[in-house]
């Protein structure tokens, strides 16, 4: 599972940082996000509070400042300061993100969909920057280089990981038969 880290800024002014794996894009291109959370945490109470928040892509270099932030630390606990983390300016929204990440996606609250023990959060994408040396000219993400943290998950632990090739590449229009082609083009 790919792991984020989640900035927040909290009604205070306390900055709030979290990490994050039940995080994806809603369809192509990358205009929302949804996030799964627990009814009770800083970072939701922080999105209900500001409209606001920062998807930061961490390399995995950064996974021991990932687990310090996935400490349960009071509200008025700044964890950028308890990991030793620089805040990186955003350009959309007063939430910033974390400096030294490979990429950032400045997000504001779309929907917030409640359940009894958890809630599913829409974010619309208002910015995405990225860290440029982590990146082709296409604008993708040169995974090899970037090494984006990711982490398996285990009954009493995880193991943090990063992307790897698999040996194959496969372009998207792979996934669509001759038919499917056929009908989006009339």
């Amino acid at each position: 599972m790919p792991v984020v880290l989640i900035s927040t800024r909290g009604k205070d002014g306390v900055l709030n940082l979290a990490p994050w794996s039940n995080i994806t894009p809603i369809l192509r291109p990358l205009d929302e996000i949804i996030l799964a959370s627990w009814i009770k945490r800083d970072t939701l109470t922080n999105i209900r509070d500001t409209g606001e928040f920062v998807v930061n892509i961490p390399p995995a270099s950064m996974s021991e400042q990932v687990m310090i932030c996935s400490r349960d630390y009071p509200p008025e606990v700044d964890e950028f300061v308890k990991a030793n983390l620089q805040p990186h300016l955003s350009q959309q929204v007063q939430v910033p993100g974390v400096e030294g990440c490979l990429a950032w996606l400045e997000c504001t609250l779309v929907e917030e969909i409640i359940r009894k023990n958890y809630s599913l959060v829409i974010g619309k994408v208002v910015n995405l920057a990225v860290d440029q040396q982590s990146f082709n000219e296409a604008g993708e993400m040169d995974y090899e280089k970037a090494q984006p943290l990711s982490a398996m998950l285990g009954d009493k632990g995880m193991w943090f990981t990063r992307p790897v090739f698999g040996g194959r590449y496969a372009e998207y229009r792979e996934m669509f038969t001759d038919k499917d082609i056929a009908a989006t083009e009339k």
